[in-house]
């Protein structure tokens, strides 16, 4: 299996053994995204300098024991509204151009606390309102599956980027399914939290009393990992609210238990697609 296949568990799980370095797994990615992107775009910011960078620092900081997160070393795209320090946050529209916020989103800060490298900032429908990311000012991000169709929006960056194996894992944001209607159009795994469960503050909001940052993965763990490395209180968002419980992440080597799963029979019945109820 080739790094950039592997998911952001697996890597994470690779990284803190010494198997691998986050420099490694960093190369890796770009190495992929250099081959994919062209036909994809689904980065709009990528610079492969930074994110070396970031993943030499994580990999000193696992040898010194300051990073023992399953994030740490895990490279990580990052949807273009919400702020990241010295790199450009646009929203992918022309108002925006080069603007360079002087501090990141709570949830980006919150990863890079734990190790994680910020690999770059990815495509999204104009200020998020769209669903297919194709109002991007830097052009529309094509379904790795079918680059003759659209993969979702807004996040159709992030969720794109993670299908196509450009990154194991990302942040988005979601008003009204801008995570949830790309990361089923790509075939990932995506999650619009509980409003409170992740801080806002950083987050160039669609609607503020709706909007969330969420996490797209390659499959449930993954995007539990990451939705489990950004949540908490942030006194810097009063509406975010303290942890009541950790998720229940599957441990190491077993499967998770005690986990309920719920499906809306509303949402279900005449006129979904089979293979969505066989799914179910």
């Amino acid at each position: 299996m080739k790094i950039w296949e592997m998911t952001a568990s697996e890597l994470g799980r690779s990284i803190r053994a010494g198997e691998i370095s986050s420099e490694e797994a960093v190369r890796s990615f770009l190495e992929r995204t250099e081959e994919t992107e062209q036909r994809i775009h689904a980065f709009v910011n990528l610079d492969g300098d930074r994110a070396i960078a970031e993943a030499r620092e994580a990999d000193r900081g696992i040898r010194e024991g300051r990073f023992k997160s399953r994030l740490a070393g895990v490279p990580i795209g990052i949807k273009d509204n919400i702020c990241t320090e010295g790199i450009p946050t646009t929203c992918c529209s022309r108002i925006l151009e080069g603007f360079t916020p002087p501090y990141s989103a709570e949830a980006v800060k919150k990863l890079k606390e734990q190790g994680a490298v910020i690999l770059g900032k990815t495509n999204m429908d104009e200020f998020a309102m769209g669903s297919t990311t194709e109002t991007s000012c830097f052009g529309p991000t094509r379904n790795p599956w079918d680059l003759s169709r659209v993969p979702g929006g807004s996040s159709g960056g992030s969720c794109a980027a993670v299908a196509a194996g450009e990154c194991p894992a990302a942040l988005g944001s979601d008003t009204g399914g801008s995570i949830r209607q790309p990361a089923s159009w790509c075939g990932v795994t995506g999650i619009k939290p509980t409003y409170g469960a992740v801080s806002r503050y950083g987050l160039i909001a669609y609607g503020s009393s709706l909007d969330q940052i969420g996490a797209v993965g390659r499959n449930t763990e993954d995007s539990a990992l990451l939705l489990d490395g950004i949540m908490g209180k942030d006194p810097k968002d009063a509406t975010s609210r303290s942890r009541r419980h950790d998720l229940p992440l599957r441990p190491e080597g077993r499967e998770a238990e005690g986990v309920r799963r719920g499906i809306a029979e509303a949402c279900v019945g005449e006129g979904t697609d089979p293979d969505i109820m066989k799914a179910a």
